[in-house]
């Protein structure tokens, strides 16, 4: 039976042409099979290593550009802390003035409605004095 295999296969061989009779007879060689893996396995590997050294140089040029945006930015926050504590301190400053002018406002305003009270109560008296002269002179 071996035999008969191979001749079919030579037969299929023969009708083909050289190049797709090549093909045929390294499929049918297993030792060809493998090679021929091997072979796709290091294209593959040598493609995904031409990926990665391009992704690894990538990466290290954002970290060196990356490194000096950073830098900047720090020094420039550095410099800029001085200013900021000063705008704190006058703005703390307008605050504690803004609660002693509320808390006299208060006083005031407290005081005004005092004083309109006691006002109001006065002219309620004179009010009352007033009306009892004037029937008291009607009367009369």
């Amino acid at each position: 039976m071996p035999s008969l295999r191979s001749a079919a296969a030579l037969l299929a061989v023969g009708c083909l042409s050289t190049s797709q009779a090549l093909e045929v007879k390294a499929n049918l060689n297993p030792i060809r099979k493998v090679v021929n893996m091997l072979q796709a396995m290091q294209k593959k590997v040598e493609a995904e290593g031409e990926k990665e050294a391009e992704l690894y140089d990538r990466f290290m040029c954002w970290c060196k550009t990356g490194s000096s945006d950073l830098t900047a930015s720090i020094e420039a926050a550095k410099e800029k802390v001085p200013s900021v504590l000063a705008e704190i301190e006058a703005s703390e400053g307008k605050i504690a003035q803004a609660k002693e002018d509320l808390k006299a406002a208060q006083v005031d305003r407290t005081a005004a409605k005092d004083a309109m009270a006691e006002a109001t109560a006065v002219r309620e008296k004179e009010a009352a004095a007033f009306a009892a002269e004037k029937a008291e002179a009607d009367t009369n």
